[in-house]
């Protein structure tokens, strides 16, 4: 028996068992001995009441079972729900989840992720801010990385899971403008114009294409920073008849400005998000968004993560594409 207070070893374990510590390593993971012996040790491990050393596992095999989850903003509606199914996701793959939020400060997010290479995360999921900053090849050299939402042009990934945002924005103006709004604001996260989220791009060409005056706002996540820049919007010269708001937290603030400012909509103001939040459908009317396979991206992430961690190999890039849903938020333009 183990004396009093002392934690069981595999020393223990093994005078016990009359094997070495060795085999009962082994053993214990599964590894290199009959099925029997296996069954065997952990009958004694559980009798002893031995639990694996989590430090000690990490200095043997190099790895600390966590998985860093850097958010750009968890104001945002998307990242809170994606964080939330990978820590429910994770467990399963044996790892477990440490969640950093960068407060939608690229700087800050940076200098997270070396701290998360730094503490021996296994990977970093990362939803980047600054995709482009040159100090993820840094991260990726040194850290497994799979990054959601953009690619990191400068950095070897282990895998990126991206958004068909193109196809999400056009078909966004496409709606508004088959409405009849020729006034159109796109409510953007980030200043940033990147590869995977060319919002200046896509907006300027397709609102050509469709006859239709639209321009790209930066806006926060937060209801009342995006309720202020939506009432900047209405009180200008010439202010938008619609607003495509590239994140369902966005559309709120509009929901939350029209309502100050005795605005209805769709009547007067119509507006589409982009993620389905469930908390969309509540509003009044539904608020027309876009649903994206979450359990696809999950799904894409947690496998491309095994690879990587215990084989070692890249994954390719993968695409993934929304649904419309329709909702009562859209109509024809106040006359």
């Amino acid at each position: 028996m183990t004396p009093p207070g002392r934690r069981p070893t595999l020393a223990d374990i093994a005078r016990e068992t009359g094997l070495s510590t060795a085999a009962v390593s082994y053993a214990l993971r599964g590894l290199q001995v009959p099925e029997e012996t296996q069954e065997r040790v952990r009958e004694v491990a559980d009798r002893l009441g031995y639990t694996v050393n989590p430090i000690a596992r990490a200095l043997s095999s190099g790895r600390t079972d966590t998985i860093g989850l850097l958010c750009g903003s968890l104001e945002d509606s998307w990242q809170r729900a994606v964080t939330a199914a990978l820590v429910q996701a994770l467990p399963e793959t044996g790892r477990q989840a440490v969640i950093m939020d960068a407060g939608s400060d690229p700087a800050v997010q940076l200098a997270l992720a070396q701290r998360l290479v730094e503490t021996r995360a296994d990977a970093i999921v990362v939803m980047p801010l600054d995709p482009a900053a040159q100090e993820w090849s840094d991260v990726a050299d040194r850290a497994t990385v799979v990054a959601i939402g953009d690619g990191l042009p400068a950095a070897r990934t282990a895998a990126e899971i991206v958004y068909d945002n193109v196809a999400g924005v056009t078909d966004g103006l496409g709606q508004l403008a088959a409405a009849g709004h020729e006034r159109v604001d796109v409510l953007s996260p980030i200043g940033l114009d990147t590869p995977d989220r060319p919002a200046e791009a896509v907006v300027a060409r397709v609102s050509a294409e469709l006859g239709v005056s639209a321009r790209v706002v930066q806006s926060p996540h937060e209801l009342d920073a995006a309720c202020a820049v939506v009432r900047a919007e209405l009180a200008g010269d010439d202010p938008p008849t619609a607003f495509l708001c590239l994140a369902d937290s966005m559309a709120w603030g509009v929901y939350a400005a029209g309502r100050e400012l005795g605005l209805s909509i769709p009547d007067d103001i119509s507006v589409i998000g982009y993620d389905d939040a469930p908390v969309s459908r509540l509003l009044v009317p539904p608020l027309t968004t876009y649903h994206w396979p979450m359990d696809r991206l999950v799904d894409a992430v947690t496998r491309t993560l095994e690879r990587a961690i215990d084989e070692g190999t890249r994954s390719r890039r993968q695409v993934i594409s929304p649904t419309p849903v329709p909702g009562g938020s859209v109509g024809a333009p106040h006359s």
